[in-house]
């Protein structure tokens, strides 16, 4: 008996990401939970540059490819015209709290009712693993050969814990993908934050924590582990904010 069936939202061809990459695992979270909501013929995935913009050669549904950091100012656009559509960006850490900080920070200050999938593995992939602005303090990068170092370069931004101080999101969550744990928990968070966004609710926010085998110089087994005692520690999973939480209760 079969486990898993390929979901109706992605391409039948091999993935190019980096072997150990778990952008590929959110991109089939993401699907997986379309293809349950039934929305598979009304979805929208807004894809900005880097790591990311390789959805545009497996992801079966419709796609609006657009300018580094520019996914939630064009998602806002296209959700404001077809409010009926599910209509989710989604970026990396380097495009979404660098170039795009701007935009997430307008869109979700504004309750724009759209949901982000945030995946941050703490570096520029695409580019040749700079710095970014999630990098960990002492993390190497190609432009901090010798590790972060906060007193020239700052600290990681932290975009949950900065998104759900701000009074219109309706859910702001963080999971990490490297246990089946994780993965539960993210899967059933993005389906929370699709539903939300169905019902009316408001701005959405999921981030993914991930890993870069290739620029991280480690196996990809090492990389699960490395989140475990360095990206979780920093970037702590949880639910940061939700709205229907209160409702409930009221």
């Amino acid at each position: 008996m079969a486990e898993y069936h390929r979901s109706d939202m992605l391409a039948a061809s091999p993935s190019g990401y980096c072997p150990g990459c778990l952008h590929s695992l959110a991109t089939r979270l993401i699907s997986d939970v379309i293809t349950e909501l039934g929305q598979q013929d009304n979805s929208l995935n807004v894809i900005s540059v880097g790591c990311s913009a390789l959805n545009l050669l497996y992801w079966s549904g419709d796609n609006l490819s657009v300018a580094h950091g520019r996914a939630p100012a064009a998602a806002t656009g296209v959700k404001r015209t077809n409010p009926e559509r599910l209509v989710f960006a989604y970026q990396g850490d380097g495009d979404l709290a660098a170039i795009g900080l701007a935009e997430i920070m307008s869109a979700a200050n504004r309750g724009e009712n759209f949901t982000v999938i945030f995946a941050n593995n703490q570096t520029y992939g695409m580019t040749g693993g700079q710095m970014a602005p999630t990098t960990l303090i002492g993390q190497k990068t190609t432009t901090t050969v010798y590790g972060r170092d906060p007193a020239t370069t700052g600290y990681p931004l932290k975009m949950c814990e900065l998104i759900s101080q701000l009074p219109a999101p309706a859910y702001v969550a963080r999971f990490a993908l490297n246990s089946p744990k994780g993965v539960r928990e993210a899967r059933a968070g993005i389906k929370k934050a699709f539903e939300m966004q169905l019902a009316g609710k408001g701005f959405t926010f999921v981030e993914l924590l991930t890993n870069c085998p290739t620029n991280w110089h480690l196996s990809p087994i090492d990389t699960l582990e490395y989140m475990n005692t360095n990206t979780m520690q920093y970037f702590v999973p949880g639910v940061y904010k939700d709205i229907t939480a209160k409702e409930a209760q009221a």
